[in-house]
């Protein structure tokens, strides 16, 4: 079965940098888009980034542009997320998630990430000031 395990997580200062893995399994990186979303206290869930199966391109939320950069390992069907210079505002449980690329695309197109299939348990990011 699809099985997606996020690990990265943890506490760092403002500027600092993280990379999230997402390590997956049950399926193949050129079956499926990955995307990450987040997730803060109180608030939606929002979509971060995520690379197509097909060609490789890439989305990033407009908060995270210039900051995150998103790849893949297909040998080792794992996705990565580098998060550079990151803000108080960037803390949030983080997930990984896999679906047909439009379903991703509707994520944004609709606000919400309920349509897609598989997701990890997520993995927490805190930023301090």
């Amino acid at each position: 079965q699809v099985q997606l395990v996020e690990s990265g997580g943890g506490l760092v200062q403002a500027g600092g940098s993280l990379r999230l893995s997402c390590a997956t399994s049950g399926f193949t990186l050129d079956e499926y888009a990955i995307g990450w979303f987040r997730q803060a206290p109180g608030k939606e869930r929002e979509g971060v980034s995520w690379i197509s199966s097909l060609d490789g391109n890439t989305y990033y939320g407009d908060s995270v542009k210039g900051r995150f950069t998103i790849s893949r390992d297909n040998a080792k069907n794992t996705v990565y997320l580098q998060m550079n210079n990151l803000k108080p505002e960037d803390t949030a449980v983080y997930y990984c998630a896999a679906d047909a690329l439009a379903k991703f695309i509707n994520s944004v197109l609709s606000n919400t990430a309920r349509d897609i299939a598989y997701w990890g348990k997520g993995t927490l990011v805190t930023v301090s000031s």
